[in-house]
Order: structure tokens, then C-alpha cells, then sequence
């Protein structure tokens, strides 16, 4: 176990500027794609620090982690917490354990940045920042409005739930 190396302005910027691409990125995946690979993403950084200094102790954030971790199969709060926990578990690599980057000692104070950044936007639930338009809506050109139903068969069947929507 090592002590933490000092740390310099882009040990801090690199890995905030890391996390917005990281967002904008997968701001581009659609629903529900985002949420699977996310949650495939988010569970095998549960495993990067097996063999990171603490001997058997290694084993206890996967044991903790991997519960949460299946849960974000279907939240992305459950994601963000995820990588709250890893960004919890990073602080003692830093400090007393190995980097999870063998080659750059200051690379889980790093990953401490990035996965909590990362986490506050998928505990908002991981919206889209791109916005999204149809290539006629980008060319000025309005898309034709949808026809109202004429006949009761143009009705879908959840439409006779709905009593203001019945025909007349």
C-alpha cells in the first residue's frame, strides 16, 4: 500500500470533462437500450478493483454492489447509486490501495470524479441532453398533423377507456 500522490489541475478537469462526453454519448443511445448497457456497464466496474490491495476485502464491494447493480436493469436511480458506491470504493484505492490504473497513481482519485458526476445524471434519471428532431422539423418543413378517427373502428382499444374520447 502506497501513500496518495499529490495531485495536479487536470487530476481534476480530465475526468469532469470525461463525464460530460460520457453523457453526451450515451445521450445518443435511445430508451430502452441506454438503460441495459448502463446497467451491463455499471456491473463490470464492479469487478475492476478484484486484486486491489485489500486482500479479502475485495470481496465485499462486489457482494454489496451486485444486488444494486441487477436492480439497474430497470432504474437508472439504482445505476447512479451504483456508481456511487464505486465512487465510494475508489477513495480508499486512492488513499491506501492500488490505482485502478497501475500505470497512473492518481487514477482512482480520477474515477472518484467521473463516477460521481456520472452518478448525479442518472439519479435526475439519465435524460437526454441532445435534442432530438425529425429531418423535416430541422429543414423548416412541419410534419402533416394527424388525422382525427372518423369511425369507430379508427379507435384504438384503449381509447373506449377514455369517455372524452368516444366517438359521437
Amino acid at each position: 500500500m502506497s501513500a496518495h500522490p499529490a495531485l495536479l489541475a487536470m487530476d481534476y478537469f480530465g475526468p469532469a470533462i470525461s463525464a460530460v462526453l460520457f453523457v453526451l454519448i450515451m445521450s445518443f443511445v435511445p430508451e430502452p437500450t441506454r438503460l441495459k448497457f448502463n446497467a451491463i456497464f455499471a456491473a463490470g466496474a464492479v469487478g475492476a478493483y478484484l486484486n486491489g490491495g485489500f486482500g479479502v476485502w475485495e470481496l465485499l464491494y462486489p457482494a454489496l454492489a451486485t444486488p444494486v447493480v441487477y436492480r439497474g436493469l430497470r432504474s437508472h436511480r439504482y445505476i447512479g447509486f451504483a456508481w456511487l458506491m464505486h465512487a465510494a470504493w475508489d477513495i480508499p484505492h486512492h488513499l491506501w490501495g492500488n490505482p485502478i490504473w497501475p500505470f497512473m497513481r492518481t487514477s482512482s482519485f480520477g474515477c472518484v470524479i467521473f463516477d460521481a458526476l456520472i452518478a448525479v445524471w442518472f439519479l435526475a434519471g439519465a435524460p437526454s441532453l441532445i435534442a432530438w428532431r425529425s429531418l423535416g422539423s430541422q429543414r423548416g418543413v412541419e410534419e402533416p398533423m394527424r388525422q382525427a378517427p372518423q369511425t369507430v373502428a379508427d379507435y384504438g382499444a384503449n381509447d373506449f377507456l377514455n369517455p372524452r374520447r368516444l366517438p359521437e
